[in-house]
């Protein structure tokens, strides 16, 4: 696959900076007096900047693309200085690119770049970036389970599926489905089935559902329609929305809100709030 991505001739460049508020992807800075592409992750190849260069340093090449590999990158921003791992480490935050800045950080340890007076604390790599991003393990230690005597080994059972329909992702839905004619309804983030075990038999048992995720679905005032509708018209009984703890799912309960008072209906609302270990935080009626 050959994609088009930036290059600059460094002999060529003043370090004028025109180009810089040409990159809608943020991908060029300049830095110790040259313009520089920070990470051509987010090079996307258009060439905005190229007509902003008066000195002709910048033009597009195609090349056959690689996998982006974090790790190559490193090795070619180090030989440019701190100040360029600074920026680059910015911009991998800023795009909430958690995996790669850790693996900058595991990088920078492991070749024993000196970062400390830029203010880099390489043990608080896992604090930046979106909180609903962050990584977490939550896999028990297996040595320190067995020796404080819990271990327990119990047989894998089938438990029932609750679901009553098909499909359950909102953007596939019809809101005026049999299955949501005068029901209880759930409309619940992409991630809550998976952080809770016993979810088919707290929420799901008896009711039909939604399933969507405010942060990366894309067209949600289709959403807010759907669910206005639902209301509006299928005349559903109630709506009950399941969100992760973390802030970007709270855009669910604001479109359920705004549905309601859309459709001029006051159906009851509940909110119920789950932490990413499965446990119900939360639960009230909105």
């Amino acid at each position: 696959m050959k994609r088009n991505i930036i290059r600059i001739d460094e002999e060529k460049c003043n370090g004028c900076g025109l180009c810089i508020p040409n990159c809608q992807e943020g991908a060029l800075q300049v830095i110790d007096g040259k313009a520089r592409l920070i990470s051509d992750l987010f090079c996307d190849g258009l060439g905005a900047c190229i007509g902003h260069c008066p000195e002709g340093a910048i033009e597009i090449e195609e090349r056959e693309a690689e996998p982006y590999n974090e790790r190559k990158v490193m090795e070619t921003l180090s030989t440019k200085g701190r100040n360029t791992i600074l920026a680059h480490l910015d911009h991998l935050r800023d795009h909430n690119e958690q995996g790669f800045f850790n693996e900058a950080i595991f990088y920078i340890k492991e070749n024993n770049i000196d970062m400390s007076e830029n203010g880099i604390n390489t043990q608080q790599a896992s604090a930046c970036g979106c909180p609903g991003a962050a990584a977490k393990d939550f896999r028990i230690d297996t040595e320190q389970f067995e020796n404080a005597g819990k271990a327990k080994i119990s047989a894998p059972v089938d438990t029932p599926s609750e679901l009553r329909q098909w499909p359950v992702q909102l953007h596939l839905l019809n809101p005026q489905a049999s299955y949501f004619k005068n029901a209880d309804v759930v409309l619940a983030a992409d991630c809550a089935a998976f952080a809770m075990g016993n979810f088919h038999a707290r929420y799901l048992k008896g009711k039909s559902i939604a399933i969507a995720c405010p942060k990366l679905d894309t067209n949600k005032e289709s959403y807010l329609q759907k669910l206005t509708s639902m209301i509006a018209d299928t005349k559903i009984n109630s709506l009950q929305v399941v969100i992760m703890e973390v802030p970007c799912c709270g855009g669910l309960l604001q479109m359920a809100k705004t549905a309601r008072e859309n459709a001029d209906r006051n159906i009851p609302l509940k909110l119920s709030v789950i932490s990413v270990q499965g446990e119900v935080l939360e639960e009230d009626w909105v």
